[in-house]
């Protein structure tokens, strides 16, 4: 066995993992995140047997974690990076203290030596506002798109169904064409098949905002329908396709029948897009915010913004704001 590994540790490991994913249903990006979390505190300890955990381990680890800088940026890491990953280390050491063979050697308490300090952990999970474009940004934003190829199009109907819906990145790269209904103007999130928060399933209505951005999204869809014989099952957003050119140097053709593999590709349109109207760059979630601020000029009830909270998804109006 690797001096990286020890074997009882691999073991059980692999138990939580199978815990966190089969018991506590987490996502395998969750786990993930929690598995290189434990794999740095393992590092920390020489890879020696989980069972040697202690509070004065705990205490030695943590500043070690603490006074640990970014290999790229030289700056320490965030009070939020450590607050998160002492929480994963905190939760593992403490369903360890209750397994047969660890019981004996570790107190469900001593894993309370990796909480943050009181500051740190305010400061980790403080609120920040954030900051969304104006309506008026948008239209700049859109203005200054081209949309003469496949994918100027593309991109330039993704931005503008996003400010029509506030829908969610992952679940824009997952919906396909069959999803939006056209005679009643709305797209459905169906969790069997949109990566939606928390795998929940509603409709999204059009909301009334700028009609040309409708315009510009309806006339998306029709050409994918009309022009490039686009099926219910294709993809709403699709990919891009790489082709491969004379010179044998890879780059960037038209459209692909598939859906984006994450949510980054949608990132870097939205980043080009603010950069080329002269503006900082506003994530796609920011416009949700833009969205919410928009929902409270125009609602002149409790029961219209409660019909605009809905349609991000949220059952309680609170949540909007958060």
């Amino acid at each position: 066995m690797s001096k990286r590994h020890h074997p009882s540790n691999v073991r059980i490991k692999r138990d939580y993992f199978a815990f966190l994913k089969e018991a506590k249903g987490h996502s395998e990006s969750t786990v993930d995140a929690v598995a290189s979390a434990i794999a740095g505190y393992e590092c920390f300890t020489g890879w020696a047997d989980l069972r040697t955990f202690s509070p004065e381990l705990a205490a030695q680890y943590k500043r070690s974690v603490l006074t640990r800088v970014h290999p790229i940026t030289g700056e320490p890491f965030s009070s939020s990076t450590a607050y998160t990953t002492f929480g994963h280390v905190k939760r593992f050491i403490q369903w360890l203290s209750m397994q047969p063979g660890y019981r004996s050697r570790i107190k469900f308490s001593d894993a309370e030596y990796l909480n943050s300090a009181s500051n740190d952990a305010r400061i980790a999970t403080a609120k920040r506002e954030t900051v969304g474009p104006e309506m008026s940004q948008i239209m700049a934003i859109i203005g200054a798109m081209p949309h003469a190829t496949d994918v100027d199009k593309r991109n330039r109907a993704l931005i503008a169904f996003t400010t029509l819906t506030g829908a969610r990145d992952a679940a824009i790269r997952t919906f396909k064409l069959k999803h939006y209904d056209e005679a009643r103007r709305c797209i459905f999130q169906d969790a069997r098949e949109v990566k939606t928060k928390l795998a929940k399933s509603f409709v999204t209505f059009i909301l009334p905002v700028e009609k040309s951005l409708y315009e510009i999204f309806l006339e998306w869809v029709h050409f994918l329908r009309t022009q490039r014989d686009w099926s219910d099952e294709d993809p709403l957003f699709p990919a891009t396709k790489s082709s491969q050119e004379p010179d044998m140097l890879f780059g960037v053709g038209r459209l692909d029948r598939r859906h984006w593999a994450n949510a980054r590709p949608i990132c870097d349109i939205f980043r080009r897009a603010c950069r080329k109207a002269g503006l900082q760059y506003f994530n796609p979630h920011s416009f949700r915010n833009t969205l919410t601020r928009y929902g409270m000029s125009i609602c002149h009830s409790a029961e219209e913004f409660k019909a605009w909270s809905q349609n991000f998804g949220h059952d309680h109006v609170l949540t909007t704001f958060l």
